[in-house]
């Protein structure tokens, strides 16, 4: 019942955090997004410059057609009212002393809104193109230092955390923010900016006009707030649906063999279709309030424009208002109505953006529990001896797996721990690894404490050969090799010929160079067991682990590992963890453990005739006749 409950609060609290959005804006957060830009900074101040420069583009075409219309389509009447800019390009020609041709002001007029429209699309070009560059490298910044920091982070922190919340940081999460990078911040900047000049520009024209052409904004704020209320609303709920989509999708592939085994197929498929269908539901109620909203724009935006024709087509109508200015004023308010609507849409991505970064942030501000001193111990020469000092650990508050533990083992020793399940066996590899640090007491490798250790030095020390051997996609080589690329073909060569896993390596097409699929999916658990062999004698460490090591596989295959184990712990220092008493009988001691506690130790044959726990052991496995 306790486990059942730490599952169902690790699962309610996984689907919380996934739930969670947070503030809509957070300073302190945006601040260190923003610090990402850093390395970019000239590239991001060049994007900030074109979309300025975009914003004041946008300007030119309307002006450009206030000036044909009013000096050159109807120039004939020089008392007619003109717009300001016709009235500048007026008095500027005839500072020059040039009396404007028609057709020639046409031809001028057209070739200055033609470069405005060329120019304007380079620099969208290159700001677009810049940012989206930009974004792609924070986003592979910021996956790489999520990446990092799980490396450093203590394997407790992954017994608590589902794979799946960790996954999502790195891919979900990450693209909200190439969104708010690439086409949220700088464009965001150049809307503003483009309201600021029409603003402008519209009470340079003709002020009253100007508020006429403002009168719809109330109910552009409302319809806006109205969208910004209900498309965050359904934007949890769609996260939320999603979240659980794709925990039931993960569990449950995961869990396939189990699933076809005990015929849960068409209960799967209901309860999939349950989610799928919230999913689409809460995705069409989404899909409702961006139908109505985006519509209402342009609704208020004829609107609007039909407000300015008509006062505007008043004015000219009496003389007071050129037809430049009324078509300039028309370009102008239809152009002011879209920057409007963009920004809803940016309060949506920087929405996400904040969600998402609190996330990221909560794991990169997550201190790793195991992390080696200032100045830590990382000797060229190990020799190997172990010993454990009082040692006291559990992974629950309260629950001790080992109590007040000690024993030594001489460098070269092979000790051999054995005992019932849950008696605290692979727990010593864990603490002498360092996975997890002690609540009491002293591990100690060649005299000196672990946690005063380089945590590469000791793990590159300690070799652990597990019973469930984990493999990655790639190649044999690569597997035997894990990335030391000083390892050479014949030292992998070498090594597996002497773990006895050559014979089916060469068998493999391509050798050493054979595909290994994920978890090596294809090789029998033997193979994979002999392939841990040899790997572990590729890099050559100092003490050796074996944690039920030949646990999982046949007598014949076991007979195999055996050789390939007389090689491998040649030499070395050595603790082997097993429940079959057959590979422990050669150890030069045998430790038993009872309740974390070391209840015996000495030689198989001291053990059975001691007649204790060992021996109960022993004739469990072996018969009375034993």
């Amino acid at each position: 019942m306790a486990a059942c409950a730490i599952v169902r609060a690790v699962s309610d609290a996984a689907h919380h955090e996934e739930e969670a959005l947070g503030r809509s804006y957070d300073a302190r957060l945006m601040r260190r997004l923003l610090g990402y830009l850093r390395p970019y900074r000239g590239a991001t101040a060049l994007a900030v410059v074109l979309i300025g420069a975009s914003a004041l583009l946008q300007l030119v075409g309307p002006l450009a057609t206030a000036v044909a219309l009013d000096l050159f389509v109807a120039p004939d009447d020089p008392a007619a009212p003109r717009a300001a800019v016709s009235r500048a390009v007026t008095v500027a020609l005839d500072r020059l002393g040039l009396d404007p041709d028609p057709a020639a002001g046409l031809a001028a007029a057209a070739l200055v809104y033609l470069l405005a429209l060329v120019a304007g699309f380079g620099v969208v070009y290159g700001q677009g193109y810049l940012m989206q560059v930009v974004g792609q490298r924070v986003m592979a910044d910021l996956r790489a230092e999520i990446f990092g920091h799980l490396q450093r982070l203590e394997v407790a922190y992954f017994d608590r955390t589902p794979v799946g919340r960790m996954v999502t940081r790195a891919t979900t999460d990450v693209d909200a923010l190439n969104e708010l990078f690439s086409s949220g911040i700088v464009t965001l900047f150049g809307d503003v900016l483009q309201l600021v000049g029409i603003v402008g520009v519209l009470f340079w024209l003709d002020w009253r006009l100007a508020l006429a052409a403002f009168a719809v904004l109330p109910l552009l704020f409302l319809l806006t707030f109205w969208f910004k209320v209900k498309a965050r609303a359904s934007f949890r709920e769609v996260r939320v649906r999603v979240a659980r989509i794709n925990a039931f999708l993960q569990e449950h592939v995961a869990g396939m063999a189990v699933v076809q085994l005990f015929g849960r197929e068409a209960r799967a498929a209901t309860e999939f279709s349950r989610h799928n269908r919230d999913h689409r539901d809460a995705h069409v109620r989404g899909i409702f309030y961006y139908a109505v909203y985006y519509p209402g724009i342009e609704l208020l935006t004829a609107a609007g424009l039909g407000l300015v024709l008509w006062v505007g087509g008043g004015q000219t109508v009496r003389g007071a208002l050129s037809v430049g200015a009324l078509v300039a004023f028309l370009q102008y308010a239809q152009r002011f109505y879209q920057p409007l609507a963009d920004l809803s849409e940016k309060y949506n991505v920087l929405q996400a953006a904040m969600a998402s970064s609190e996330r990221i942030f909560a794991l990169l501000d997550t201190p790793p529990a195991v992390a080696a001193p200032a100045r830590p111990h990382a000797p060229e020469r190990v020799e190997g001896a172990i010993e454990f000092a009082g040692v006291r650990f559990g992974y629950l508050p309260g629950e001790p797996v080992l109590r007040d533990l000690s024993f030594r083992v001489a460098a070269g020793e092979m000790v051999a721990i054995v005992g019932h399940t849950g008696a605290g066996k692979s727990t010593l590899a864990n603490l002498l690894l360092r996975f997890y640090d002690v609540d009491r007491g002293a591990v100690r490798l060649d005299g000196v404490d672990v946690r005063a250790w380089d945590l590469a030095r000791l793990r590159r020390s300690v070799g652990v050969i597990l019973q469930d051997v984990f493999l990655f996609s790639g190649s044999v080589a690569d597997n035997l090799r894990l990335g030391e690329a000083g390892f050479d073909d014949e030292r992998l060569r070498r090594a597996a010929a002497e773990a006895r896993a050559l014979g089916f390596v060469e068998r493999l097409p391509g050798g050493l160079g054979a595909p290994v699929r994920e978890r090596g999916a294809g090789l029998s658990v033997g193979q994979k067991q002999l392939l841990a062999f040899a790997r572990a004698l590729a890099f050559d460490p100092r003490v050796l682990v074996l944690d039920e090591a030949t646990a999982s596989v046949d007598s014949e295959t076991e007979r195999l590992l055996q050789v390939a184990l007389d090689r491998l712990l040649a030499g070395r220092t050595s603790l082997v963890i097993a429940h079959r008493l057959s590979t422990v009988q050669r150890a030069d001691r045998i430790l038993v453990l009872h309740k974390g506690e070391l209840r015996e130790q000495g030689t198989h044959a001291e053990l059975v005739a001691r007649r204790g726990i060992y021996h109960r052991l022993y004739q469990l496995q072996y018969g009375r006749a034993a």
